[in-house]
């Protein structure tokens, strides 16, 4: 079977229902972004699916469910018919986020999105979840995947935070007035 159907090349797709819109239609854009947030997240869950520490290999299984939850939102946000996303979903990443932040240091100020590579990718994860957020807001999706997008995104910084926190590395504070 080809991988080619030659149905978009005029700048169309289908949605799951079968309508046909605009590739630039605020559907498209909104679970093309999360497509894209999917993929950041493989490309963070290379880091830790290779790791023998209990705590990597945890985390690992927490990114690998997450890309299986932003498929069911992509079917949801292509207008296929059914309940994609549901509230034990959100109080699960909840759950992880608590975890994670009894676990690391108390916050004291704002801090870059910076340290190691795996700190960094989940920096980028977070970013481009928030982008989601918008484009999913301009699409009208339904307010359970909303909050579990928005959840999501406290996931990503609080990962960077405990990444941070197991790798030992000092977290970096923003500084209004720094000189170099």
């Amino acid at each position: 079977m080809a991988i080619y159907t030659k149905t978009g090349d005029k700048g169309e797709t289908s949605l799951a229902n079968g309508t046909r819109v605009s590739k630039t239609d605020v559907r498209v854009e909104a679970y093309g972004t999360v497509d894209e947030l999917n993929s950041w997240i493989g490309l963070l869950a290379s880091m830790t699916e290779s790791s023998s520490e209990p705590a990597m290999q945890q985390v690992s299984g927490q990114l690998l469910w997450i890309q299986n939850k932003l498929f069911n939102m992509g079917a949801e946000l292509s207008a296929a018919p059914g309940e994609w996303i549901a509230d034990a979903d959100i109080k699960q990443l909840e759950v992880w986020i608590d975890t994670m932040q009894n676990m690391v240091p108390k916050q004291k100020g704002f801090l870059l999105p910076t340290g190691s590579e795996t700190v960094c990718r989940c920096h980028v994860c977070r970013t481009v979840c928030r982008r989601a957020e918008r484009r999913m807001i301009d699409a009208q999706a339904h307010e359970t995947s909303l909050r579990f997008i928005n959840r999501l995104s406290d996931f990503f910084f609080v990962l960077a935070r405990y990444m941070t926190f197991l790798q030992n590395e000092p977290e970096k504070e923003w500084k209004k007035d720094i000189s170099v």
